[in-house]
């Protein structure tokens, strides 16, 4: 079991002495990162999302759910610029967790993943097609209806052979080489801004304050399905259903990290584009949002395509083809940007070898996985003819939502853990970092530092110890002892968020007549909260040199957790159903093939091999990475 266990908890060693070394071209820059990142994000939430929540969830106060959704987004932004800077290795999420977590929860990240830029793919693609038919009087589904109908549950109404070909188009776009669809997505999101641009400015000629002040008595037929009138039809309730909608409009730009291998400068470029792309991602859907329920009543929007409705309604018909070229390229850059990583987490866990192996083969005239891409975009192709994707929209969000969070965990563990440090030529010299795993670093480096044998540092602590050490740290630097602290406090905090979550989402649905006993219990739990997050900042943290680091430690990352929780629960039952046996398919992936064939495992058996040889290493340095 003890071998077992170690197999589950193995880290990824990352020796920062040589991360310019890939196979991978080295070919973006900045810019090409935050045109990803903005291409990715600014799709559909631009053209459907925005006329959806402000419709039925949110009316004008949609442009306080999109600020408090880009909120929340730059919490998590914040959490993967830190760790782009600190490992900027392909793979993003997974990577993360790999290097700092352990592998079993490293593969269920990097499985959610694949789960999350497949359907992403699937979901774009046949929005696409959807829209591009609705511009030529919907010709491709009734031809497709009449001839070829799949009266089948779960399944579209008719194989959607043109979302396939724009798939697998776009596979052979990112398959012949990184900076040639980097230059494709650049063009169509500079026409989406640009649309966007004319779109706002355009708008803000035909503006009517009244339409944020619209009186009950203007609002026709129900007030429980059109509201109520004024800024907040829905109450502060729709305002926060419609944050959380808002919320996914956001995903897309942890595509940025997923590229660290294929970054000229990742440690700098990764961090600025993901920041800068959020902010100019925010500034669109506010814009966006405001002009459209200024310009007309929000009850009164067409939810499948508000913005060429809204200017027909004021007369400025042409406005319809412009904003057409705009989603048609949104819509692309959206589609890059959901497929763009995916080959990309497929290489990065075959080249660790938790996945087959021969996914990770490069070709030499591409630089590009060209194995993983072709895959993936057969694999998301065929979903999008095949299969209706209005159910499984949601299980995109719980891959994203599950991967957020445990970025953000990772971030709290990696600042208090102990500082070793590892090149070729010295141990010791700052440049870069072993991350091995703890059965194993201490045969890699060495702690310089002296250690008190008789410390509660290094030996078995009593409670009395715990307790002081909790609260009062006079430590300059992390050691075994506080790193083990910092990690109790954030596994229990993780524990209490999930019940926190719960109570807050069963006092919702009972806003009425909510309980005494939920008060207390909420009361009590963010009181340990707060407790628990002291006595984490009085812990010393990693004084590694990084080129960007999260702000408030521990605060931004915890609350990034929380948000991203209590959204994950919030997701229906059968989300989660479904969720079960996509993650038991790949259990039986991970414990049939990759815990036997991983990386670390090879290397685990070389230091088992050297132990023997050399002897124990000394006391201090166990546990150490």
């Amino acid at each position: 079991m003890s071998s077992f266990r170690q197999k589950l908890l193995r880290r990824k060693f990352v020796d920062l002495s040589s991360v310019t070394n890939t196979k991978l071209a080295r070919c973006l820059t900045t810019f090409d990162l935050t045109a990803l990142g903005i291409g990715s994000t600014l799709g559909a939430g631009i053209y459907v999302v925005a006329g959806q929540v402000a419709k039925e969830k949110a009316g004008p106060a949609v442009t306080i759910s999109f600020l408090i959704a880009a909120l929340a987004s730059v919490l998590a932004g914040l959490c993967y610029a830190e760790f782009g800077a600190r490992v900027p290795k392909t793979g993003s999420a997974y990577v993360y967790s790999y290097v700092t977590v352990g592998e079993f929860l490293a593969f269920v990240i990097g499985w959610n993943l694949i789960l999350e830029y497949v359907i992403g793919t699937a979901s774009v693609a046949r929005a696409w097609s959807s829209y591009f038919d609705s511009l030529i009087n919907k010709v491709i589904q009734t031809f497709f209806k009449e001839h070829m109908p799949m009266n089948i549950p779960g399944f579209s109404s008719y194989p959607d052979f043109f979302a396939l070909g724009i798939t697998l188009l776009l596979a052979v776009v990112l398959a012949v080489g990184v900076k040639e669809s980097s230059t494709f997505n650049n063009i169509f999101t500079g026409v989406n801004l640009l649309v966007v641009t004319y779109v706002i400015i355009c708008g803000m000629f035909k503006v009517d304050v009244h339409n944020w002040q619209l009186k009950p008595s203007e609002i026709p037929g129900n007030a429980t399905v059109s509201g109520s009138g004024g800024f907040m039809p829905f109450g502060f309730s729709g305002m926060m259903s419609g944050a959380a909608t808002c919320f996914y409009a956001f995903v897309g730009f942890d595509c940025i990290a997923t590229t660290g291998e294929e970054v000229k400068n990742p440690q700098k470029a990764i961090p600025i584009s993901i920041v800068v792309s959020l902010i100019a991602i925010f500034f669109a859907y506010f814009g966006i949002s405001a002009v459209m329920t200024l310009m007309c009543p929000y009850y009164l929007l067409d939810e499948d395509a508000p913005l060429p409705d809204v200017f027909d309604r004021v007369g400025w018909g042409v406005a319809r083809y412009i904003i057409a070229v705009g989603a048609i390229c949104g819509l692309s850059t959206s589609l890059l940007g959901a497929m763009f990583p995916l080959p990309r987490v497929i290489y990065a866990m075959a080249s660790d070898g938790i996945l087959f192996r021969s996914l990770a083969n490069i070709s030499d005239r591409f630089k590009t996985p060209l194995m993983a891409t072709a895959i993936s975009g057969v694999f998301a192709g065929v979903m999008a003819m095949m299969f209706d994707l209005s159910e499984l929209v949601d299980m995109m969000s719980i891959g994203t939502l599950l991967a957020y969070t445990l970025v953000g965990v990772c971030v709290l563990l990696l600042r208090y853990r102990v500082k070793v440090m590892k090149t070729s030529t010295d141990a010791d010299d700052s440049d870069s970092i072993n991350q091995g795993s703890s059965d194993d670093s201490d045969v890699m480096t060495r702690r310089k530092s002296p250690v008190n044998e008789s410390d509660p540092l290094v030996g078995d602590a009593s409670y009395k110890d715990w307790l002081k050490a909790m609260m009062k740290c006079d430590e300059s630097e992390p050691t075994v002892f506080t790193e083990k602290i910092a990690q109790f406090n954030i596994i229990c905090i993780c524990m209490i968020i999930i019940v926190l979550s719960l109570v807050l989402i069963f006092a919702e649905e009972n806003l009425a007549n909510v309980e005494w006993w939920a008060i207390t219990l909420v009361t009590l739990l963010v009181l340990a909260i707060l407790i628990l997050l002291y006595s984490i900042r009085v812990q010393p943290e990693n004084t590694q040199k990084v080129s960007f680091k999260v702000p408030l430690l521990p605060m931004l990352p915890v609350l990034s957790v929380f948000v991203n929780i209590y959204l994950m629960l919030k997701l229906s039952s059968a989300t989660w159903i479904r969720f079960g046996v996509w993650m038991f398919i790949g259990f039986v992936m991970y414990f049939g093939y990759g815990i036997w064939n991983s990386s670390e495992g090879d290397r685990y058996k070389e230091l088992q091999t050297f132990k023997t040889k050399k002897g124990n290493a000394p006391k201090e340095t166990t546990n150490l990475i």
